[in-house]
């Protein structure tokens, strides 16, 4: 018998979709979401999924390779839609059989999904809206997550909460909704589950894991932090596509600005076009991030947090997060 009936009951679409033990997905977080705390959230019965981010086609072929030989169980792998060589990624995780394509990063470029599909996996997507949500699954997404605007790294302008309340009722009946943004304890899962999500995705929470290779001091930064440590950027130049980032305030936040008033510059000159700029945008967050995750450099680097940092005080085995979140969701569906 489990030990957490009442939420695997209501896990159990997600569970089997995700062909894993609890519907729990990691985040992906780009540097930190590699073949180590992928292959231990799977391992332990969640779904790990690898971020591709700004990697070539021949380092995710690696990185791939590396988890499975890490773990005999599902993970994903999440592939950002305006990446330059989206359908030579495409055709890695094909290669590798790779069971679960998550398409973040805004609308999916034309043919993309069909070519996930057509090796045999699913495809994940996210969506703002419920419009663009009902647009996607129609043109072949598996499975949606919505992501509210307490979530880390590249966000949304709507909470958890209403995104929650307004899709749910609209899309759970006949589709498979993942919620994200700012969970950080089981009690939530247990709300969302019993609105209809059929599962859960978090980051913030697995980043300080004890198998996340993250430099001792940016885990120790996120120890201390508080949800109101972690902000959204602002965005500067309204004619540049730049979507806000939530992480912890330091002095690479002060940096982003910067970076965006040299990016607009190059607009006006017609030294680069809009995907370009976006892209460069991107580039900045990928260094950034891995100075502060790789390096440790939490000055200058990019420390994205979900508002749920608050409730990240100590290094803990992935096995034992798990755990704790879904007795604290059995606990809260049993006092109903």
């Amino acid at each position: 018998m489990s030990d957490f009936p009442k939420t695997l009951r209501l896990m159990s679409r997600g569970c089997d979709f995700l062909g894993t033990e609890y519907a729990i997905l990691c985040g992906a977080m780009s540097w930190v979401s590699e073949r180590n705390l992928v292959s231990a959230i799977s391992n332990a019965g969640g779904f790990g999924v690898i971020a591709c981010g700004a990697m070539t086609p021949e380092l995710l072929d690696t990185e791939i390779a590396a988890t499975r030989a890490m773990t005999d169980k599902p993970f994903g792998v999440n592939l950002i839609t305006m990446h330059p060589q989206l359908m030579e990624l495409i055709e890695v995780c094909g290669k590798h059989g790779v069971g679960h394509v998550v398409l973040a990063g805004g609308i999916p470029p034309k043919g993309s999904v069909e070519a996930i599909k057509g090796h045999g996996a699913k495809v994940i997507v996210f969506a703002p809206t419920l419009a663009l949500a009902k647009k996607l699954l129609r043109s072949g997404g598996d499975a949606l997550v919505i992501e509210g605007m307490e979530a880390g790294g590249h966000i949304g302008p709507v909470a958890t909460s209403v995104l929650a309340q307004e899709f749910l009722p609209a899309l759970k009946d006949e589709h498979l909704v993942f919620v994200a943004g700012g969970i950080g304890r089981g009690e939530a899962i247990a709300g969302y589950l019993e609105m209809g999500a059929v599962g859960v995705q978090l980051g913030t929470r697995f980043a300080c894991a004890t198998e996340s290779i993250a430099h001792p001091d940016f885990k120790k930064a996120f120890f201390r932090a508080g949800a109101r440590d972690a902000v959204a950027s602002v965005q500067l130049d309204p004619r540049l596509p730049v979507i806000p980032v939530r992480a912890l305030k330091n002095k690479g936040t002060e940096e982003f600005t910067a970076k965006q008033r040299e990016v607009g510059l190059l607009l006006d000159q017609g030294s680069v076009d809009m995907a370009e700029a976006q892209l460069r945008i991107e580039h900045f967050w990928a260094g950034a991030l891995r100075r502060a995750v790789i390096d440790g450099d939490v000055e200058n680097g990019s420390l994205m947090a979900g508002q749920s940092v608050g409730m990240v005080k100590e290094e803990e085995p992935v096995a034992q997060i798990i755990a704790q979140l879904l007795a604290e969701s059995e606990e809260a569906l049993s006092r109903r």
